[in-house]
């Protein structure tokens, strides 16, 4: 497991360079004594591994940055990516407080080498259009939900997409959860597009996307806690944590009303990764919350992952609890 003595370390999102595997993470002080107070004191830390279960943390990647930036309280969940040129870019969230609440954004930062990183100096390249997705001045959720970028090349060699942690600007207040939409053709000047889901598939939000491929059958990967699933999903008292949903391809059709549970609130923001000598997937998450419900941190080692019946699992980590755990953004 890789944990920091120090600091709470939660949301992470890897990257094979052929040679090394990187894991860049959200970590904060323990020195703020109050877990639920990491989020607005985020920095993205570094770790490099052979073999997934063995770090080395490095120096790390990105901090907030100054006001007026979209970045200036917290630097939030993101993913990377090569550019055929060899640039690496991280798209991230960018944090800024507002009275009672935040506005989430996305930038991005790039690098030679995966370890010296520049943000673009045009941050932010995205913010929630209200043409599809809800603002904070609409009054129906606590945040602007606009965060958690995937990245990933358009499959048929046409530029680039984001998937995006995104809400509604219509349905039910407790079910406009949607995955969100953004293409471009160089990975630097972004389009904003209507989101690749609708509103009413039993969700909040759904946060930290991932698309993969496992014996023939395609997932999207997301994360939803007890308290940002629907009314209706919570009478069931089905918990909170790491959520499969059927998916046609990367850009879908996706199933989010058929979205099925990986493991309760104990793991989340769950990642797959294809182990580089096997060719098998290894699923990783960060550790949540105990069994008294106090926030762990750090990141599992690597887990089995199958697919049985059509539905990906991870074999003795599926859904058991029925508490409400505290919300975990960023």
């Amino acid at each position: 497991m890789f944990s920091l003595p120090e600091a709470w370390v939660w949301d992470f999102w890897l990257v094979d360079d052929g040679e090394h595997y990187h894991m860049f993470f959200l970590y904060a002080s323990k020195a703020l004594h109050d877990p639920n107070e990491r989020h607005y004191r985020a920095a993205i830390g570094h770790a490099i591994s052979r073999d997934l279960t063995n770090w080395e943390r490095v120096t790390d990647a990105l901090v907030h940055g100054n006001a007026p930036a979209f970045d200036e309280t917290a630097t939030w969940t993101g993913s990377v990516i090569r550019h055929p040129d060899g640039t690496w870019f991280m798209f991230y969230t960018g944090s800024r407080q507002v009275p009672g609440s935040n506005v989430q954004s996305i930038g991005f930062a790039t690098s030679p080498d995966l370890l010296t990183w520049t943000k673009n100096a045009a941050n932010p390249v995205l913010t929630a259009d209200p043409r599809w997705y809800e603002l904070l001045i609409d009054g129906q959720w606590g945040d602007e939900a606009f965060r958690d970028p995937f990245v990933f090349a358009d499959p048929e060699g046409n530029g680039w997409h984001l998937l995006i942690t995104a809400r509604a600007n219509h349905g039910a207040p407790d079910d406009r959860g949607v995955v969100g939409h953004a293409w471009s053709a160089n990975l630097r000047e972004w389009e904003i597009r209507p989101p690749l889901t609708a509103p009413g598939g039993g969700f909040g939000q759904l946060e930290v996307f991932q698309h993969v491929e496992i014996d023939g059958h395609g997932f999207l990967l997301f994360n939803t806690l007890s308290n940002e699933l629907s009314e209706s999903r919570r009478a069931t008292g089905i918990t909170g944590g790491v959520w499969a949903a059927p998916a046609a391809g990367p850009l879908g059709p996706f199933d989010i009303a058929g979205a099925h549970q990986l493991t309760d609130d104990s793991l989340y923001v769950g990642k797959i990764i294809t182990v580089r000598e096997t060719g098998e997937p290894q699923f990783l998450a960060f550790r949540n919350v105990a069994d008294d419900g106090e926030f762990v941190g750090g990141v599992t080692d690597p887990l089995p992952v199958a697919v049985q019946d059509g539905a990906l699992t991870v074999p003795g980590h599926g859904p058991m609890r029925t508490r409400l755990p505290s919300k975990a953004v960023g």
